[in-house]
């Protein structure tokens, strides 16, 4: 005899989800596409689109577009980002969002940093980075990663960088000197 399944009366069972996640999911850290796809910005999106490709984008869901769609309003192929439908042209002369097209607010998230200005500082780091002494260019990278420091504080590879600190003791020397003479 087969078992029956208890549901409720539109026919959804009952209870929580058999199988529950045990840990968060994790991007492949080496992986160029999942640094591409995770730097493309969010725009032109009311608040409900901009949290659902912000979702595609964390669970690796995300699919970007291989070639421009045709927008559905001015019928021209210049839709060049993925879940879009209409150009950013069209979504703005409407004020509407570029998915779904309602006209509620648009999310402005134009502080963010696009793919390019992201990869051109870190191509600048490296070429920074390149022309020092390996003792200098750990202490840069450990105040770096600490946020004692910006990229924009490295000085470049040629410049003359002796008259930086490169201590990472909190003892000064006088105090060393010191504590020294006293044995």
């Amino acid at each position: 005899m087969s078992q029956k399944v208890s549901t409720r009366g539109s026919g959804a069972k009952k209870g929580p989800q058999k199988y529950q996640n045990e840990f968060a999911y994790q991007h492949n850290k080496g992986s160029k596409t999942t640094k591409k796809i995770l730097s493309t910005p969010i725009d032109g999106l009311c608040k409900r689109c901009t949290d659902q490709v912000a979702w595609r984008k964390q669970y690796r869901k995300y699919k970007p577009l291989s070639a421009p769609k045709k927008c559905v309003s001015c019928d021209q192929k210049n839709v060049k980002k993925a879940y879009h439908v209409l150009c950013d042209g069209c979504a703005g002369a409407k004020g509407v969002c570029a998915k779904c097209m309602e006209s509620s607010e648009v999310v402005d998230t134009s502080d963010q940093k696009t793919s390019e200005e992201i990869l051109k500082e870190e191509q600048d780091l490296e070429n920074k980075l390149a022309g020092m002494q390996e003792r200098q260019r750990r202490t840069y990278l450990r105040k770096l990663e600490r946020g004692e420091i910006e990229v924009a504080d490295i000085p470049a590879a040629g410049s003359n960088s002796q008259s930086l600190d490169f201590s990472d003791s909190e003892f000064e020397s006088g105090d060393e000197s010191s504590s020294n003479d006293k044995e």
